[in-house]
């Protein structure tokens, strides 16, 4: 608790806000080791990149050691001991004691001594990229629960900035300046709104810590899911580069599903997508997927008043699954599944061995839910 009280809060914002501006990924990197350690008293930190197999670190970023340090050490670490447990188990973990654990290979000659050890995982959809480590907490024998929270925080940072960077070379390879501007005006609209409202966020959560802890680590748990949610955005927009052929592509046609609802709606219904819904989606279900969408949107047009549409299109592994959130009145009360509009969409998942629900959404508006076997 005593290491966040007197920190600067902003640091945490302003690494989030420098995502989106274009500084180059291993300055973001450093600046996101340094606010963790900071952020959670540290005397040491480093962010460890993991090889391209994710099985070794082969990148390792460095805070609290200078370098004649660094040049006693030696060679870094490669990710083995205590280090490779965040590799195998991408979850944080804690110890009061990092040479006691058994998992411990001890260190190198000339290695500065450490005891208290914080570990999190950069975790970018299903696979961690790398892991942020802390130790040797100042003013306490160990890292706190809150020192955790925070942390975990960061390395959400860290993954946005990750998704981020891969982007812009995506972008920075193309040679068609429609695409070009379309996912510029994406990342500005949506993903670094997005990053400056957590920044925001993070910024409140952390000066009211010392004075609630609990509804700081709340506030803090929910600024990590928006962090996620940021990212699916920002791969919805890397896969569309990666789409070249529109007349088959599932995730195009959803697109184009969406443009054309704008006109009725009054606005363009947002669009996420998750898997791999291109290569994992057949010509049948694509139809029926897109027919599902378009009265989903129609209805919400017609009925639901709202001012917010998002669409989610998943690839799971074993199940495809359609959702359409809007913010508007909510369905009629007693009258949810009777409508032929539904009906429809029903008998669609239906063909498929899936179903269509249709429900009131938190706190308001409406979700459709359309869930059928992955092909």
């Amino acid at each position: 608790m005593s290491s966040l009280s007197g920190q600067r809060p902003n640091e945490l914002f302003r690494a989030i806000a420098a995502i989106g501006t274009g500084v180059d990924l291993p300055t973001v990197l450093r600046h996101i080791t340094r606010v963790a350690a900071d952020l959670a008293g540290a005397r040491y930190a480093a962010l460890g990149v993991l090889d391209p197999a994710g099985t070794r670190l082969d990148e390792f970023v460095t805070v609290g050691v200078d370098d004649e340090v660094r040049a006693r050490i030696g060679r870094l670490p490669e990710g083995h001991g205590v280090l490779g447990l965040l590799i195998l188990d991408a979850r944080p973990i804690r110890l009061p004691d990092l040479t006691a654990h058994p998992d411990s290979f001890g260190f190198p000659p000339g290695h500065p001594p450490m005891t208290s050890f914080l570990g999190a995982p950069i975790v970018i959809g299903d696979r961690v990229f790398g892991n942020l480590y802390l130790t040797e907490k100042e003013g306490a024998e160990e890292f706190s629960d809150d020192d955790e929270e925070v942390v975990v925080a960061v390395a959400a940072a860290a993954a946005v900035a990750i998704d981020n960077a891969r982007l812009h070379e995506r972008v920075a390879d193309l040679r068609m300046a429609e695409d070009r501007e379309r996912i510029a005006r994406d990342l500005h609209d949506t993903v670094v709104q997005r990053l400056f409202a957590s920044g925001m966020a993070l910024q409140a959560s952390l000066q009211v810590m010392a004075a609630d802890p609990s509804a700081a680590a709340s506030r803090v748990e929910g600024v990590v899911d928006d962090l996620d949610e940021t990212i699916k955005h920002i791969r919805s927009a890397i896969f569309s580069l990666e789409v070249r052929d529109a007349g088959h592509s599932t995730r195009e046609k959803v697109l184009a599903t969406c443009a054309e609802a704008a006109g009725p709606l009054g606005f363009a219904p947002r669009a996420v997508f998750e898997g791999p819904v291109d290569t994992s989606i057949g010509a049948e279900l694509a139809a029926d997927v897109v027919a599902t969408l378009r009265e989903a949107l129609s209805n919400a047009a017609r009925h639901a008043g709202a001012s917010v549409v998002d669409v989610v299109l998943r690839a799971e592994p074993d199940e495809v699954v359609l959702r359409v959130v809007d913010d508007g009145v909510g369905p009629p009360a007693g009258d949810v599944g009777r409508g032929r509009g539904l009906r429809n969409m029903a008998a669609r998942a239906e063909r498929h061995g899936g179903r269509a629900v249709l429900r009131p959404g938190p706190p308001a508006g409406s979700v459709l839910e359309w869930r059928v076997p992955r092909p």
